[in-house]
């Protein structure tokens, strides 16, 4: 398989991840601006659209700790199943058993499309299988609020990375044909970095995202790009 088609996995993962912004706002939104209306100390019944330039700074650097701590979840749980994947290769001793992941994978894509577009909700029951999983890890995140610093926003982040979401398993299931560990944490890192634009406009100026996020054109074109993106993960599975 040519460089370049290893490599737009990477970027098919990132273009995936920024698609999905539609979808994150109603996930993380309210999170996020929770979360940034609860810092800088007594300030934080203050709003979050005041002139205060040090205390935008604060919501800014905050705000950079919870998605350096998500993505770094991310980047965990990919080299996770990224190295599950290549071992159940390696274990079937056939080839074909990566071709038939990325076939999965890929699928998962243009159903997760679909779920983005507002035309089929079946991505959903992988969040509702994570919400047992989220169960005993939410409590974790409790020692660390309110937040103050980056030492409480890093690790908040990373234990919110495991929070219940269709869009980020089916990345997960994408990286069990990533091709190992190191793959499947490239890739998360990639989609992560994805995620990031829409996340971090949200914990500055979440209220006023949410009208545009929430238009149903927007998400009927992002999630058919998304499905474009799935079909784009088959063709390469078909020429491994």
């Amino acid at each position: 398989m040519p460089d370049w088609l290893a490599h737009s996995q990477y970027v098919v993962a990132f273009i995936t991840g920024l698609l999905g912004g539609v979808h994150c706002f109603g996930m993380c939104g309210g999170i996020v601006g929770a979360l940034t209306l609860n810092t800088g100390g007594n300030s934080g019944n203050r709003s979050i659209h005041d002139n205060d330039p040090d205390r935008l700074i604060s919501q800014l650097i905050i705000t950079l700790g919870y998605n350096i701590g998500r993505i770094a979840g991310y980047v965990v749980a990919g080299a996770l199943v990224g190295f599950l994947g290549a071992t159940l290769v390696d274990l079937g001793g056939i080839q074909a058993a990566r071709q038939v992941l990325a076939i999965i994978a890929s699928l998962f894509m243009i159903a997760l499309g679909f779920y983005l577009a507002g035309i089929w909700q079946g991505i959903s029951k992988l969040e509702s299988i994570g919400t047992h999983l989220w169960k005993h890890i939410q409590p974790f995140s409790k020692q660390f609020m309110p937040v103050r610093s980056l030492k409480q926003a890093i690790p908040l982040g990373f234990l919110w990375g495991w929070l219940p979401c269709g869009l980020v398993y089916t990345a997960l299931i994408w990286t069990l044909s990533a091709g190992g560990a190191v793959e499947g944490a490239l890739l998360m890192l990639a989609f992560g970095l994805g995620t990031l634009p829409n996340l971090l406009a949200m914990g500055i100026v979440a209220s006023l995202l949410e009208k545009w996020v929430r238009n149903p054109g927007i998400r009927l074109i992002a999630g058919l790009l998304v499905v474009a993106m799935g079909i784009i993960t088959l063709f390469r599975a078909f020429i491994f």
